[in-house]
């Protein structure tokens, strides 16, 4: 079971995922252990996965090979590499009959000094990539909490647009903090978070943030949290200025 979800920011991406893997036996759950669900190829490169996991360990492959050839991608308009890479995966699947709508997955990459955040969807894996239009995505299993948690999120806080870096990870971590605690199917934490950003020299870096890295942001949704909770003393002080008019006995009235 699992979720993954990523959020394109003005400065760079966010990609976010549970760590929960369940080992099954002709679709019956067998057991389920922790695992790292995030990879990163030549230092720049996010990929997370949802489904079967020997398909997102081919498409890493596909994914390390296609950026040896760098040089080539400059020339590319980032709809190109994510045809590529969707044409190269599907051709790859179909050499051991693998139809598509088993396996969907969350790419974030740089092309061009700008960020790329690319979602191939479970249906068909055909590419789309997030804009300043739609700039954030989830999949898998947990996908209609946290569609609805990041719509809350957008509405309260990027009504002007994408968030920058910082922002975006407190928000994908409470997104994905919430999802693992209100779904019922299997998902859970520890979260796992990594980012996208430019470096000082203009080059990028992609990596997992550790526990220590997210220790503020963890603190920031305790205290978001708890804010949350006492509002309802707010709500209370409100009620006992409330006079509630008496309504009339209509029962005792004369019909004339």
């Amino acid at each position: 079971m699992t979720v993954i979800m990523g959020l394109l920011c003005n400065d760079g991406i966010v990609i976010g995922s549970d760590s929960a893997v369940t080992f099954s036996n002709v679709n019956i759950p067998t057991i389920e252990q922790e695992c790292i669900k995030i990879d990163i190829y030549h230092k720049k490169v996010i990929l997370a996965g949802t489904g079967e996991v020997g398909l997102c360990q081919r498409f890493g492959l596909i994914i390390e090979r296609y950026w040896l050839n760098e040089n080539i991608l400059d020339v590319k308009h980032n709809i190109d590499i994510g045809k590529d890479l969707s044409r190269f995966a599907l051709q790859d699947f179909s050499y051991t009959f693998k139809n598509p709508g088993t396996f969907g997955a969350i790419v974030a990459f740089p092309h061009k000094n700008d960020f790329c955040l690319c979602e191939f969807a479970l249906k068909d894996f055909q590419p789309e990539f997030k804009n300043y239009k739609i700039w954030y995505v989830s999949m898998g299993i947990g996908q209609n909490i946290a569609d609805t948690l990041l719509g809350i999120i957008k509405h309260y806080f990027m009504q002007e647009g994408m968030p920058n870096l910082q922002q975006g990870i407190f928000y994908l971590l409470w997104v994905l903090q919430n999802t693992i605690e209100l779904s019922p199917l299997g998902i859970k934490g520890p979260s796992q978070i990594a980012t996208l950003s430019r470096l000082k020299n203009n080059n990028y870096e992609a990596k997992i943030l550790k526990k220590e890295d997210l220790s503020d942001h963890l603190e920031n949704i305790d205290g978001f949290e708890k804010h949350i909770r006492e509002y309802k003393e707010v709500l209370e002080g409100i009620s006992t200025k409330i006079k509630i008019p008496k309504i009339p006995d209509f029962s005792k009235q004369k019909i004339n």
